[in-house]
């Protein structure tokens, strides 16, 4: 007996060390695979159209999260929680989406949508290529062949070594980033690199978080429009990290301002956005993850453009749950803001959350001469 019990005894103690040595070997290979894109990078600006903007005339742009092709309305995300009214805690399922056919079907019926609305200029978050999780559905090439005949660059915002999490349906490896599309033209576009938590195994996981800036010259006007698109962090306990990465955001559109550059920032903000975070009625409770943001955030010369129907049309559902209208958490969290250079109107559209965990927003907006 007492030979059994050693044998056993031993044999856990080899599986054990063998576990340590694989999750270490794990760790060792997601340390060599992290790196943090260089701030400033040039963007160079593909197929630049050649007509160019002018003051006084009304252009439109739109921006939307593509969520990675995974959000139809019965998806959820193993990252999203949430407590529903009576107490229930809740917690998405899944890690990537759940077919090749959902990431086809949500991307085609997602850049249908945003074709109907026939802008001028698209901002366009979580957009795939190469990524375990959607399937290597390759939808930045999905993207550029609905729009023919735009220019565009590309920001990479999501860089990841295989991501074995969560264990029953793994994230895998991303390439993930921000597509803008433009009708006019453009010289040249930069990424800024927005600070991100680095803490050991959660520098693994989050986004290389990042904006952009694509600058499009303006017929007589001394300036040019300095397009800045953005996607800041979501699972951000506290919201500290996402106030360090606004302070960014606000010195570069400060600076843009200060060249007498027109200045539209565009994009996810994951915060509640002038005062939309208990604008829409649903069956849980008030999530951790929201922060807000106002007028009163930004620098002076600045102001969010409040959608016309942003208190009736929210434009970003809690994914813990598969989507039921009215069931949901919901806020808006998507839009523009703009420098008092510019005028501006915009209109949350309302998909329902049929192909994305968010809904497009369309700006309309003159450059004052």
């Amino acid at each position: 007996m007492k030979k059994i019990l050693r044998r056993a005894l031993l044999a856990l103690a080899a599986l054990v060390g063998a576990l340590v040595l694989v999750f270490a070997g794990y760790v060792g290979y997601l340390q060599l695979q992290y790196y943090r894109i260089e701030d400033g990078l040039v963007l160079e600006v593909a197929d630049p159209p050649t007509e160019t903007l002018e003051a006084n005339e009304e252009y439109t742009a739109v921006t939307c999260n593509l969520g990675f092709g995974a959000y139809g309305p019965e998806y959820s995300f193993f990252m999203d929680t949430g407590t529903m009214a009576d107490g229930t805690p809740t917690q998405g399922l899944y890690g990537k989406a759940r077919s090749q056919e959902d990431v086809l079907a949500n991307t085609t019926a997602a850049l249908d949508a945003l074709s109907e609305l026939d802008a001028d200029l698209l901002l366009l978050q979580e957009v795939d290529y190469d990524s375990h999780r959607s399937w290597f559905v390759d939808q930045r090439q999905m993207a550029l062949d609905a729009f023919p005949g735009y220019g565009s660059i590309w920001g990479q915002n999501f860089h990841s070594g295989y991501l074995a999490y969560p264990l029953t349906d793994h994230h895998g490896a991303v390439n993930a980033g921000l597509l803008t599309l433009t009708r006019w033209a453009a010289t040249e576009g930069v990424r800024r690199s927005y600070p991100v938590d680095e803490s050991f195994f959660v520098k693994f996981t989050d986004l290389d978080r990042c904006f952009t800036v694509l600058y499009l010259p303006v017929e007589g006007a001394e300036g040019q429009l300095a397009l800045i698109h953005s996607h800041m962090s979501a699972y951000d306990e506290g919201g500290t990290v996402r106030a360090r990465q606004l302070e960014l955001l606000c010195s570069a559109m400060e600076e843009e301002y200060e060249k007498g550059n027109y200045v539209i920032v565009g994009g996810d903000f994951n915060h509640a956005l002038h005062g939309t975070e208990h604008a829409f009625s649903s069956q849980q409770q008030f999530p951790g993850w929201v922060q807000t943001l106002t007028d009163a955030d930004l620098p002076e010369h600045f102001a969010f453009v409040e959608a016309d129907n942003g208190f009736a049309v929210p434009t970003c559902r809690g994914a813990d749950i598969p989507y039921t209208p009215g069931v949901n958490y919901t806020t808006v969290v998507d839009g523009f803001i703009v420098s008092d250079n510019v005028t501006a109107a915009a209109e949350n559209i309302d998909a329902d959350f049929a192909f994305s965990d968010h809904n497009p927003v369309a700006l309309t907006f003159r450059l004052a001469a």
